[in-house]
């Protein structure tokens, strides 16, 4: 029996410190909590690990805990051992028991049902975990007679009756009309409207102009009416004019005591010691004992500052302080952040805004609103996904992830012909996608959305109906064909791999899709997947600039299978990467190592992207795309490339990312005719000025456009130093 290969604790550790060191040094309030939190989360990942409760890298983690169940999920995969659906009754749900089971077993009563069947036909209920919907489905299959699969379901429930929420929250959630889409709901852009703060530097500057200079202008006037003569002023660095604490005009005791209750009522003074502002407020508070050293100390400062910004109520004092009572007046970000806050109070938290224009207006006479909080707003409109795509509202592949469920959720629901069904179905599905996927080794794969108990008891029910495979399919063409032109310089992340899978599936079509995996976590080997993509890929791309660039097989023999966990893995495709790999200069082992070997996999399937277009018949689209594509991701990546990277670790996933986009290129690239990859590779050729090391590439690509061989092949991952940061192997 196969050896089960256990993740390490050693992540988990670093990230815990990382948390604590920013708890300790964030520059507000809310940023430590959250890095307490992160901390808190990282704590119980490492506790758990080594009590033995937790096995990171299993795709069910936590000890006695079926897979379905949602859990807590820290960054890279790491579950902190805590269930998301778990929670005491809230005050709303004592009236139905006094603790968790108590409840969920008043929704198995006669009136607990007539109650979820009464909130699933007026759609008043909201699911936010994907175990709310357990028993609105025993509910729903008691009530239309289906008893032996709701008796199935409630005994596979019963063991976490006591622990996990099972139903909905009664409270209508707005959804958005016919295919509109949103990032966000009201509710969230609001709280993140009220949390913005101004920095500390803008809050000091602000308290300086509408304080702080205020209160020393009347100090330094105070000090000017016990002036004889002239006011003192500089003579290149001496002193001249009259002295101060020569005369005291009347009600001057009075004014004097009334400044320093105000100085005191405005808290600390930003001023250091030996400034002027201080100088003349300590002689203020002893001017009963001042001493002929101090006077003078007195005469000094008046002189400073009445040289540099002219006397209490002269015209350059005046216009100084003018200009800078415009700057106080106006309103800061984080001020305009609430004002737009407010304006949304009007709206349903839970839903979303159908136009943004009655909220864009100046938020008093002459203060616009800025583009960036603006932009905030944007999170929350109801558009077409390709809206908001062009306003730059959904920014990458992982954030088309995030909305895509809203629109393949009514395309899976559609096979469901009760429209009761299909709206809890819809809900569920949505927070069945926003669970965190897990870390897993050995072969495993995330928890998939026919696995969960009460979507498996409703199989049966969910007939494959004609009209919903096409709409799943139209849904995926749309999809794949926005993620390509929105972002052609990025492979397809995960999460949206994941949509695509599930929607292909539906359509009816078999596209074997592949998903990214960490170098780290790089097990050696490959799934059948893997090797259906290559062929796929050979035989679509055969004869193009991608094939000859990568030197692609021309041919597949028979595959060779083998078993490694207990699952079919495609032995012939992975010693395919690694032999690619070494040739590409692969030395010894480790993540730079599993990186090169991911890379070939990556190259042999063009990750996806050949899979699709012939599944989807997409090749006179992207034709038709395609010099615009592969200029864009050239252009993404010249861009990346001539960016300062902070450190080495910046400077090689900088390197790693362009030689993903310069991969993309080159498909999108094969897709046009040669004098249109000529014209492309001499633009490039233009551009790469500006990262003079990318030259051996670009000549390269352009002797394989012209038929010849290429000396320099641009890969991203290597054991040796990469010959774009200048190192040598």
């Amino acid at each position: 029996m196969e050896e089960q290969l256990r993740a390490s604790s050693g992540y988990a550790v670093a990230q815990l410190e990382r948390a604590l060191k920013q708890a300790v040094s964030a520059g507000d309030r809310d940023a430590r909590n959250r890095a307490r939190a992160k901390a808190d989360r990282w704590r119980a990942v490492i506790d758990g690990m080594n009590g033995g409760t937790l096995e990171v890298g299993s795709r069910t983690p936590v000890a006695d805990t079926p897979a379905w169940v949602t859990l807590e999920v820290a960054h890279g995969g790491f579950a902190t051992g805590r269930y998301l659906a778990e929670e005491p009754p809230t005050p709303d749900e004592l009236r139905w028991g006094a603790d968790r089971e108590s409840v969920n077993r008043y929704f198995l009563s006669d009136q607990g049902r007539a109650e979820l069947l009464a909130a699933l036909r007026s759609e008043s209920y909201r699911i936010d975990v994907p175990e709310e919907a357990a028993l609105p489905v025993v509910a729903w299959l008691i009530d239309r007679g289906h008893h032996e699969q709701a008796l199935d379901l409630v005994t596979e429930l019963w063991p976490l009756l006591g622990r996990l929420r099972f139903t909905p929250r009664f409270q209508p959630r707005p959804k958005p009309a016919g295919d509109l889409v949103r990032l966000s709901t009201v509710g969230a852009v609001q709280d993140g409207l009220r949390a913005k703060v101004s920095s500390g530097q803008i809050e000091t500057m602000l308290t300086t102009l509408r304080v702080w200079n205020p209160l020393y202008d009347r100090l330094v006037e105070l000090w000017c009416e016990t002036v004889e003569g002239e006011l003192p002023r500089l003579d290149g660095d001496h002193v001249v004019g009259g002295w101060p604490c020569r005369t005291t005009p009347e009600g001057w005791a009075e004014r004097r005591a009334r400044w320093l209750l105000d100085h005191a009522s405005a808290g600390a003074s930003p001023r250091n010691a030996k400034s002027n502002f201080e100088r003349l407020r300590r002689a203020l508070e002893n001017s009963d004992v001042l001493s002929a050293r101090d006077v003078g100390w007195v005469r000094r400062a008046l002189a400073n500052t009445i040289t540099k910004h002219g006397a209490p109520g002269s015209e350059a004092r005046a216009a100084l302080r003018g200009a800078q009572a415009v700057v106080a007046a106006k309103p800061t970000h984080a001020e305009l952040a609430r004002v737009l806050a407010g304006r949304l109070d009007r709206y349903p938290a839970d839903g979303g805004l159908t136009e943004l224009d009655p909220l864009a207006e100046d938020a008093a006479e002459g203060v616009p609103i800025p583009p960036r909080l603006l932009a905030k707003l944007s999170r929350a409109l109801e558009a077409p996904v390709e809206t908001l795509v062009e306003r730059g509202v959904i920014g990458s592949g992982e954030v088309l992830a995030t909305v895509l469920p809203q629109l393949s959720s009514r395309a899976l629901a559609a096979n469901i012909a009760d429209p009761e069904l299909a709206a809890l179905f819809t809900q569920a599905y949505g927070a069945f996608r926003r669970r965190r996927g897990l870390l897993l080794l050995n072969l495993e794969h995330q928890v998939r959305l026919d696995e969960l108990p009460w979507i498996a008891a409703l199989a049966p029910l969910r007939a494959g109906r004609a009209d919903a495979s096409r709409q799943a399919g139209v849904v995926l063409r749309r999809a794949t064909l926005l993620a390509l032109d929105a972002f052609p310089q990025t492979i397809l992340p995960n999460p949206l791999v994941r949509e695509l899978g599930a929607l292909a599936v539906q359509s009816g079509l078999k596209v074997p899709l592949v998903e990214e995996v960490a170098a780290d976590i790089f097990m050696g080997t490959f799934t059948v997947k893997w090797r259906a993509a290559a062929e796929i890929t050979s035989r679509v791309l055969a004869g193009t600039l991608y094939a000859r660039y990568y030197d692609l097989p021309e041919t597949w023999q028979a595959p060779r299978l083998v078993r490694r966990w207990g699952k079919p893995v495609a032995a012939d495709f992975a010693e395919l990467c690694r032999t690619r790999a070494d040739e590409a200069g692969r030395r010894g082992s480790g993540v730079a190592a599993n990186g090169m070997v991911l890379e070939q996999s990556q190259i042999l399937t063009t990750h996806n992207l050949a899979p699709l277009v012939d599944a989807l018949d997409l090749t006179p689209r992207i034709r038709e795309l395609a010099p615009s594509l592969a200029e864009r991701s050239f252009d993404w990546l010249v861009r990346r490339l001539a960016m300062p990277a902070p450190h080495r670790h910046a400077a090689l996933h900088a390197v790693k990312n362009a030689a993903y986009a310069w991969r993309q290129a080159i498909f999108y690239l094969s897709f046009a005719d040669v004098a249109a990859q000529r014209e492309c590779v001499a633009a490039l050729a233009t551009r790469a000025t500006a990262v003079p090391r990318l030259a051996p590439a670009v000549e390269g690509l352009a002797r394989v456009v012209d038929g010849g061989p290429c000396a320099t092949r641009f890969v991203g991952w290597s054991t040796g130093g990469h010959w774009l940061l200048g190192d040598h192997a």
